[in-house]
């Protein structure tokens, strides 16, 4: 085993982006350690096999966990306790089971529920792009990211201690929140963020027919940069909404709100309401750039060719 590597074997279940990522940055970073890997669909395995995710890639789940040290769930949170039922029994003991969902609460009690017995500490890797499956996985996907560990009242110092220290050799900065807090959390900076997306292209595509294909045709940087959100995983957008539902709606009820403020700032000419809220937004802009989350790649970052 390497000594950056806490574990000596992972087991990893689902092998979308996130998953053969995972199976990619533990080559690279962590190369003593031994891989098994599983994911539901047979064409999955197929293609996982061909690239070489892993060093066994069996067809059930309970042999990709057997003799795993860490077992990491990286399915939808919708199918997270279905996953965990299929390797219950077959966990080697004191195996330590961690998942990358992105709600915390509902995913920590269908493991509880699942696996009574486990040492369970759940996570999420706060990283991703707008493709799946396992050929859109990449090593450095966690670099520079943030991964936040929930782990429940009474968990054990040292595996979590054991799972930050995995989640910094793929090169993640990791923090630690409550189930609770990081789903309250994760609703303003990632959940509405994306619903909005939805919203909105959504909107427009139910438009376009009404403007002749004027909004496709002419769509500009803000469009476009919704669609790109709105091209995520919808299985597990679907999941994160219908589990994360309180939070979800309550910055939902404040977002409506704050939209009803705009509103009334443009119908009445309020001009310097607009520039107050504008100007602050601008600064958080700069506050995500400053903390390292983006760049100020001119354009966000979109390449020009100038040789036309």
């Amino acid at each position: 085993m390497s000594d950056a590597a806490p574990f000596s074997s992972v087991a990893i279940v689902g092998l979308g982006l996130i998953g053969s990522s995972v199976a990619r940055g533990v080559r690279r970073y962590m190369p003593g350690v031994r891989i098994a890997a599983y994911d539901a669909d047979p064409a999955v395995r197929d293609t996982a096999r061909r690239l070489g995710l892993a060093d066994n890639i069996p067809d059930t789940a309970a042999e990709a966990v057997a003799d795993a040290a860490l077992v990491i769930l990286c399915v939808p949170v919708g199918a997270m306790g279905a996953a965990a039922r299929d390797l219950a029994g077959a966990l080697a003991p004191h195996a330590l089971v961690t998942d990358v969902g992105g709600s915390k609460e509902s995913v920590l009690a269908a493991l509880r529920a699942a696996l009574p017995d486990a040492l369970i500490v759940p996570g999420h890797p706060v990283a991703g792009t707008e493709h799946s499956g396992p050929e859109a996985g990449f090593a450095t996907l966690f670099r520079g990211r943030w991964c936040i560990l929930t782990p429940d009242e009474g968990t054990p110092d040292a595996p979590v201690a054991a799972l930050r220290a995995f989640w910094e050799a793929l090169g993640a900065n990791v923090e630690l929140m409550t189930p609770r807090h990081h789903d309250r959390v994760l609703a303003v900076t990632s959940h509405v963020p994306h619903l909005i997306a939805y919203a909105i292209v959504g909107t427009a595509s139910d438009l376009e027919q009404v403007t002749e294909s004027e909004v496709i045709k002419f769509s500009a940087g803000g469009f476009r940069d919704f669609t790109r959100i709105a091209a995520s995983d919808p299985v597990m957008w679907r999941d994160v909404f219908l589990n994360n539902r309180e939070a979800v709606l309550e910055i939902l009820q404040r977002l409506t709100e704050d939209v009803t403020m705009l509103q009334r700032a443009i119908r009445w000419g309020d001009g310097d309401a607009l520039f107050d809220l504008f100007t602050r937004t601008r600064a958080i802009r700069r506050s995500i750039i400053a903390e390292g989350q983006d760049d100020a790649a001119v354009d966000f970052g979109r390449r020009h060719d100038d040789s036309a």
